[in-house]
């Protein structure tokens, strides 16, 4: 008698249309994921401008005044010199955060918008922009 072995395992038309279907769902699906990366690192920013914006006005507390535009964020690690009231670290992890994007926070002193002028300008660390190269600040 001929018995024909029953053989486990896919064809390669199988893995093909399995193939070609994980193609389409990354295609559909990329764009989205990458939409909310995006939105995820400008919420970042903001969160960043707000936390370093409430330790500045703990560095106004006890000093009386803002950090001048030489002594910048610096200030709120480190203290200046003859700043005597100085009871820093003002920020919770002794360090000044970069943006999401990896560029200094930009400080300004007296600002032009309030007090003091704190914003990142975005993906493209240039003024203007939109989506991901669209500045964050402190004022709006």
């Amino acid at each position: 008698m001929n018995k024909m072995k029953k053989q486990n395992g896919f064809t390669l038309i199988e893995l093909l249309v399995v193939l070609v279907i994980l193609g389409l769902l990354a295609g559909l699906v990329g764009p989205q994921v990458m939409k909310y990366v995006s939105g995820a690192k400008s919420d970042t920013a903001r969160l960043q401008l707000e936390d370093i914006s409430a330790s500045l006005d703990l560095f106004y507390l006890d000093i009386g005044r803002y950090p001048t535009s030489n002594e910048g964020l610096q200030a709120l690690t480190s203290q200046p010199a003859g700043l005597e009231n100085w009871d820093g670290p003002y920020m919770k992890k002794k360090t000044i955060p970069d943006d999401p994007w990896g560029n200094a926070y930009h400080y300004v002193m007296p600002g032009q918008h309030g007090e003091f002028d704190l914003y990142s300008l975005g993906a493209d660390n240039a003024p203007g922009g939109e989506k991901d190269n669209g500045d964050i600040n402190s004022w709006e």
